[in-house]
C-alpha cells in the first residue's frame, strides 16, 4: 500500500498488533500517525498522536502553509495542549476560523479533504467541528455527524458523541425524539451512538445532570435496546444503567426487572447483569 506520496508502507507496519506503551511503538508508526498516512490501530497509538505536529502537516498538505505559522503558534500557548479532549476541539475551532476566510466552495473541499482523511485523528478534527458550528442548531449537528458515528474507526465513533453531547443536552428532548429512529437502525455503530451520548455520567464528558434526576427521559431509546443482538450496542445500554445507578438505583432496579419479565433473551439477561454491577455488594 502507498501513502500520499506514493511511498510503500510494508505488511509489518499495516498488520501491526499495536503496542501497549507508547515507548514502545515503532518510530516508523508514530511518524507515519504524525504525518496522517496511518490510522491508529488501538488507544495506545491514538493517545500517542501529537495533535499539533500533525495539524502543522495536514496544513501544509491542504496548502495553507502562510497561515499556519500563527495557528500552530497559538495552539503550542494553548495551556491544555497536551490533553487530549481539550487540543481536539481547540483545533476544530481554529479550522472554523480558517474556513470563515474563504469561499463556500474552498470550505467544503476542506470539510470533505478532512472528514474523508486516512487519519482517524483528522477525522476527529471533522466531527469536532460539526459539533463546534454555532450556525447549526441541535439537530442539524446531528444530521451532520452521522457519517463520523458511523465511522469504521474506535475513536472517531467516540469522538462523535462527545462533539455533540452539550448542545443535545441542552435540548435534551428534541434529541432524544430525533435518535428515536437511530435505536431502530441496522448500524449497531448507530444505535450505540444513541445510547452512548445520553449516558447520564458518560466517559470523559460532562454530566446531564436531567438524565441523572430522572432517567426515565431516556426510556423511548433505551426499550428498543434492551434486547439488541450485538456486545457493543449491549455494552452501551448497560454501561447507561450503570450510570443511572448511582444517582438513581430504586429505577434502575424496577427497570431491570420489567426487562426481565418482559425480554427473557440472554441478551436481556446480559445487559441487565451488567447493569447492576455497581448495586451488587461485595
Amino acid at each position: 500500500m502507498d501513502d500520499e506520496q506514493g511511498k510503500l508502507i510494508s505488511s509489518d507496519i499495516l498488520q501491526r498488533k499495536g503496542a501497549r506503551k507508547i515507548s514502545d511503538i515503532p518510530n516508523e508508526v508514530v511518524e507515519r500517525l504524525q504525518k496522517g498516512q496511518l490510522q491508529s490501530i488501538n488507544l495506545t497509538e491514538w493517545l500517542a498522536v501529537n495533535h499539533i505536529v500533525l495539524l502543522q502537516n495536514v496544513l501544509n498538505d491542504l496548502g495553507f502553509e502562510k497561515v499556519s505559522t500563527e495557528i500552530i503558534q497559538r495552539l503550542n500557548d494553548f495551556r491544555d495542549k497536551t490533553k487530549v479532549m481539550k487540543i481536539i476541539p481547540a483545533i476544530a475551532r481554529e479550522w472554523h476560523t480558517l474556513l470563515d476566510s474563504v469561499t463556500k466552495t474552498e470550505q467544503s473541499r476542506i470539510f470533505n479533504s478532512l472528514s474523508e482523511h486516512r487519519s482517524d485523528s483528522v477525522r476527529c478534527w471533522a466531527a469536532y467541528i460539526v459539533g463546534e458550528d454555532e450556525s447549526l442548531s441541535t439537530l442539524e449537528k446531528l444530521a451532520s455527524i452521522r457519517p463520523f458515528a458511523a465511522d469504521s474507526h474506535f475513536g472517531v465513533r467516540e469522538i462523535s458523541w462527545m462533539a455533540v453531547r452539550e448542545p443535545c443536552a441542552r435540548d435534551l428532548h428534541k434529541a432524544i425524539e430525533f435518535l428515536a429512529e437511530w435505536v431502530r437502525d441496522e448500524d449497531a455503530n448507530i444505535r450505540r451512538f444513541a445510547i452512548e451520548l445520553t449516558r447520564p455520567q458518560g466517559v470523559w464528558a460532562k454530566h446531564i445532570n436531567a438524565l441523572k434526576e430522572n432517567p426515565a427521559i431516556a426510556l423511548p431509546l433505551l426499550e428498543v435496546v434492551k434486547s439488541d443482538s450485538t456486545k457493543y450496542v449491549q455494552d452501551s445500554v448497560s454501561n447507561w444503567l450503570n450510570d443511572a445507578s448511582k444517582s438513581n438505583p430504586d429505577w434502575v432496579i424496577r427497570t431491570c426487572d420489567i426487562w426481565l419479565s418482559e425480554s427473557d433473551t440472554k441478551e436481556t439477561k446480559r445487559i441487565v447483569t451488567r447493569a447492576k454491577r455497581s448495586l451488587v455488594k461485595t
